[in-house]
C-alpha cells in the first residue's frame, strides 16, 4: 500500500513537472515570436524563423502551434492578458464608482497603447488588420464588459449612477471605449488624463451627464 501511494505521488509530481515545463516552453515560443513580429513584421516572419530563434526546433514549435496564425493569436492573447490585469487592478480599487470608471477608461487606453507600441510592427497590423485582432479579442471583451457592469452596479448601489439597465449600459460603454482606441494610440487624445480635470471636462460631462445623478436627487 505504501509503495502504491509513493508511486502515485511520483506520477503526480512528474505530471506537474511536465505541465510546468510545457507551459514554460509555450511561453518562450510566444515571446520569441512576439519579438520577431515586432522587429520584422508578422508577414516577414516564418515558422522556421521562430523555431531557429527559440532554439527549440520546428517539430517542437508545431507541437504547440499548427500555424503562424495560431502563434500570432497566442501573442495577441498574451498581450491582452497584460491589459486585462491592469483593468482588474482598477476594478478592485476602493474608489467611488464615478472616479473608478474614469480611471478605468484612462488605464484601458494607456495599457492598450503600450501593448501596441511595444510590439513595433504590430502597431501597423493593429490599424491595417483590425478585424484579425478583433477576432482574438472576443473573450477579453466579455471580461471587460463584466468589469464595467460591476462598476456601474456599484455606482447604482451607492446612489452615484442612475441606470436602469447596467448590463446594456456596460456593453454601450465598452464599445464607446473601443472607439477611442485608434485616435488615442495615434496621439489625437493626448490631453486625456484623469488627474487633469481641466482637460477632461468635456469627456466627464459627456460620460456622466446622462448617468450621474444630480446633487439634488442624491440628497433627497
Amino acid at each position: 500500500m505504501h509503495f502504491v501511494l509513493n508511486l502515485h505521488n511520483h506520477i503526480s509530481n512528474v505530471q506537474v513537472f511536465m505541465a510546468t515545463a510545457m507551459a514554460k516552453t509555450r511561453d518562450k515560443l510566444i515571446e520569441v515570436a512576439r519579438l520577431l513580429f515586432a522587429r520584422t513584421g508578422v508577414e516577414n516572419t516564418t515558422m522556421n524563423d521562430i523555431a531557429v530563434a527559440s532554439k527549440k526546433g520546428r517539430r517542437t514549435l508545431y507541437t504547440y502551434f499548427k500555424s503562424k496564425t495560431d502563434i500570432y493569436h497566442a501573442v495577441i492573447e498574451s498581450e491582452l492578458n497584460i491589459l486585462y490585469t491592469s483593468l482588474e487592478n482598477v476594478a478592485k480599487k476602493d474608489l467611488p464608482a464615478d472616479e473608478k470608471l474614469l480611471e478605468f477608461i484612462h488605464i484601458r487606453l494607456e495599457s492598450i497603447k503600450d501593448v501596441v507600441f511595444r510590439n513595433g510592427t504590430l502597431k501597423a497590423n493593429f490599424f491595417r488588420d483590425i478585424w484579425r485582432v478583433e477576432n482574438v479579442r472576443k473573450d477579453f471583451d466579455l471580461k471587460e464588459i463584466n468589469y464595467i457592469q460591476d462598476i456601474l452596479d456599484e455606482g447604482v448601489k451607492n446612489d452615484i449612477f442612475d441606470i436602469e439597465d447596467t448590463s446594456s449600459m456596460a456593453v454601450v460603454l465598452h464599445h464607446a471605449f473601443k472607439g477611442l482606441e485608434v485616435p488615442y494610440i495615434r496621439g489625437i487624445m493626448r490631453g486625456f488624463s484623469p488627474s487633469d480635470r481641466r482637460k477632461t471636462n468635456s469627456i466627464i460631462k459627456l460620460l456622466f451627464s446622462g448617468i450621474k445623478k444630480n446633487p439634488e436627487e442624491i440628497n433627497m
